[in-house]
């Protein structure tokens, strides 16, 4: 698979047990989850990348603290239901558990997963964390699922490398090392801009695997940002008034789909 064009964020609200749930039960959390999903597909999108975004504060996700059971079990039934609206699907276990995305992905015939440190350790607001490369890439061949990819993020945002680090390194770790798929380029933080430079950086290092726009898309920036990039996750932008924790505004996608459709670098 060869995703190309926009991916649009289905970001799942706070459920039971999450410090910011407040009311709907789990019931309320999907319908607005399905309601992002068909409004996003029906403006265009290329694809759907569904995040337990208002389960914060997050676990690692790696060894021992694993993404809790009611999320996991919620981020798969989202997952099922949007692979009905017949685009590829890929599942970002925040905040690093490839192992449960792995397992999600698998069970449910999905097309990737997003790993933000697969290789590598990066300080964060969760703590050290560090990639699981290793055993990500077994899990995946236990479980026969070799077709779902693994997008991993150079230089994730809201995370600083425990060494420095080059782009260039960091990107062939996580290809030549690291196997993933394709690479992921973000800004500092959720709804912030990639830096032009580290995305030719990091598409000059990348051998010609796909690379992808993290964050931070916009009318704004795309005509800069998007010759360099096979694709670009959007979640803020798609939002009512570019307010990452509104509804999807159909609108905002079928503009930005439109404005956006001729700018992808060239296979």
């Amino acid at each position: 698979m060869h995703l190309r064009g926009l991916i649009g964020v289905v970001h799942l609200p706070a459920l039971p047990g999450d410090p910011a749930y407040r009311a709907g039960g789990f019931a309320g959390a999907y319908a607005r989850a399905w309601a992002d999903a068909e409004a996003l597909v029906a403006g265009g999108v290329a694809g759907l990348i569904v995040e337990n975004f208002g389960s914060a504060p997050f676990v690692k996700g790696s060894a021992g603290d694993r993404t809790p059971p009611q999320q996991a079990a919620a981020l798969a039934l989202v997952c099922e239901r949007s692979k009905q609206l017949g685009v590829p699907v890929g599942v970002n276990c925040l905040r690093n558990d490839a192992h449960t995305a792995l397992g999600i992905a698998a069970a449910c015939g999905l097309d990737f997963i997003r790993v933000n440190v697969h290789t590598g350790a990066y300080v964060t607001d969760q703590g050290l964390i560090e990639g699981e490369a290793a055993t990500t890439l077994r899990q995946r061949e236990l479980l026969g699922a070799r077709s779902v990819q693994i997008w991993a993020d150079v230089l994730v945002k809201h995370a600083t490398p425990l060494a420095p680090l080059e782009p260039e390194t960091a990107t062939h770790d996580c290809i030549d090392r690291g196997l993933a798929d394709a690479v992921i380029v973000t800004g500092a933080a959720t709804g912030a801009p990639v830096d032009v430079a580290l995305l030719e950086r990091v598409r000059g290092a990348a051998s010609g695997r796909p690379v992808v726009i993290g964050s931070g898309l916009g009318p704004h920036n795309a005509q800069a940002l998007l010759p360099h990039a096979d694709a670009a996750i959007v979640g803020t932008w798609f939002k009512r008034g570019g307010v990452v924790r509104e509804a999807v505004d159909p609108k905002r996608v079928r503009d930005l789909v439109e404005r956006c459709s001729e700018l992808f670098a060239s296979v």
